[in-house]
């Protein structure tokens, strides 16, 4: 099965072509790589431009005129996929794209339609970071399981992957990180055969580059409500 790999980025000038080279290197055959840039100001929108997109190193690069967000940088980069599996991987380095072979397996195997790789799971290698940020994601993980009476660890997690025809049927509406609860939520009603993998995490600091913030968490609360 082809993958489809959704990377979508702003102002990532230090890590693109890391990420790019990392997702080529996974261990994992025939990916077809969509880089959705949502109008970078720090040079990476350039980079693309003049060394990326026609280098053969990735498939296809969506600009964005306008920065709208997480969520439409991902909303453009799926409805371009053509891959069997869809699966979303942040630009900053903070996923390992080596573990892609664990993450589609419960789909390869035909047992699941969507695979949410936790952070939470199993005894991989962890960046120690923000203490505040773990109880929040605890909380909105589990008020988002209260909802859709799934039991996931790990709901905000990067790493998910889709059959293609499922992600691609779902209308996607959130602009920011409000994608994590709204397709969690959406995948859950359509009653897909979800599953959960342990996968490692290397965090970054808000001095690195972090964006997100407690504003998205009081968003990720009311998507919660909405979508559920």
């Amino acid at each position: 099965m082809r993958l489809s790999v959704i990377i979508p980025c702003y102002n990532e000038l230090n890590t693109i072509d890391t990420i790019i080279d990392a997702v080529n290197a996974a261990p994992y055959p025939d990916k077809e790589i969509i880089i959705v840039d949502d109008c970078s100001t720090d040079g990476t929108r350039d980079k693309l431009k003049q060394e990326i997109e026609n280098s053969g190193r990735v498939s296809k690069v969506l600009y964005h005129a306008v920065n709208q967000g997480k969520g439409a940088a991902l909303r453009s980069g799926i409805q371009a996929a053509t891959g069997d599996l869809v699966i979303i991987q942040d630009a900053d380095m903070e996923y390992d794209p080596n573990e892609y072979p664990r993450l589609v397996e419960p789909i390869l195997t035909n047992r699941a339609d969507v695979v949410f790789g936790s952070r939470f799971l199993g005894g991989d290698a962890h960046r120690v970071l923000y203490f505040w940020h773990r109880v929040g994601n605890g909380f909105l993980t589990l008020m988002s399981n209260m909802f859709t009476n799934l039991n996931l660890t790990d709901m905000e997690t990067c790493y998910k992957v889709f059959r293609r025809e499922i992600i691609q049927s779902i209308k996607i509406e959130e602009n920011r990180f409000g994608f994590e609860p709204e397709i969690t939520a959406k995948v859950a009603k359509l009653k897909c055969r979800i599953f959960e993998v342990g996968i490692s995490y290397y965090g970054r600091t808000y001095d690195e580059g972090k964006k997100i913030g407690w504003r998205d968490g009081v968003r990720a609360i009311y998507c919660i409500v909405k979508y559920s």
